[in-house]
């Protein structure tokens, strides 16, 4: 049986006075432990995933989806004509190809992330969050948030354990069944420069959480393992993925004849 982990709430005092956005060093809380299982276990999940059937947004997700759709059309400066989801990708592939790098778009995507919640929360859950109990619940409690919360945008999702660099493993992994963002968007360029290392950066720099995303491009489904740290860019397998076959570009490129090396997306 795995232990839960037990810790005491702290009550915290939150500055009244603003910090700006930065990665510091984390000091470690000894007043606080969590307990995790030293064996691999079972995955744990908090939505059904028995049911592989396409997830239905409510109320809540319309309004997700449209307050971050709004944060990206702010950063953007431009809006798609279309409704709902296909609206948001168009606004997504305009930023991909705005950037003029790859990094110039995963700053905007985390210049996106950053604006979707108050700087005292990011600041504050950085300062007497991500501390306690070594970081591990912290990375915890994001997985259940990011479980929650993302469906609009990913589709159905569960939190699962994950193998923890000093070889315990806690519930702190989110498994995307079939990522929706990936499945819409088409591309792996867009996946890498638009989520994944934006994403990861976010978390790491930010909320003061490691995070390695493990996306599959085989079946569009995606691992989130909080609390381990990404790889080096050099050393990242999803880097270094092909086109994806139902990729329009790539489609386009193999009807012109100009599929003489495909072995890497050129938007990555």
């Amino acid at each position: 049986m795995e232990a839960l982990p037990l810790f005491r709430t702290p009550a915290f005092s939150f500055p009244t006075q603003n910090v700006l956005f930065q990665s510091k060093t984390l000091e470690k809380t000894p007043r606080f432990r969590a307990f995790c299982n030293p064996l691999r276990s079972q995955s744990i999940d908090v939505i059904n995933r028995s049911s592989k059937s396409e997830y239905k947004p409510g109320v809540l997700d319309d309004f997700l989806l449209a307050y971050f759709r709004r944060k990206m059309v702010e950063e953007l400066g431009w809006d798609s004509e279309k409704p709902g989801y296909h609206g948001l990708i168009e606004v997504v592939n305009r930023l991909m190809a705005k950037g003029k790098t790859n990094l110039e778009t995963q700053q905007a995507a985390v210049r996106v992330l950053l604006s979707l919640f108050p700087p005292f929360l990011v600041e504050n859950f950085q300062k007497f969050i991500a501390p306690v109990g070594g970081g591990t619940i912290a990375a915890m409690m994001v997985a259940r948030v990011t479980a929650i919360s993302c469906r609009w945008l990913m589709g159905p999702c569960s939190v699962n354990s994950v193998d923890l660099p000093n070889g315990s493993s806690c519930s702190s992994g989110v498994f995307v069944e079939r990522c929706k963002y990936l499945e819409e968007s088409k591309c792996v360029g867009i996946c890498i420069h638009t989520c994944k290392l934006p994403t990861q950066t976010f978390f790491n720099d930010y909320m003061g959480v490691p995070l390695q995303m493990e996306p599959n491009f085989s079946d569009f489904s995606c691992q989130f393992n909080f609390g381990v740290r990404p790889p080096l860019t050099i050393e990242d397998k999803a880097l270094q993925e092909p086109c994806l076959e139902i990729c329009p570009n790539a489609t386009r490129r193999r009807e012109l004849g100009r599929n003489v090396e495909t072995s890497q997306c050129p938007k990555v």
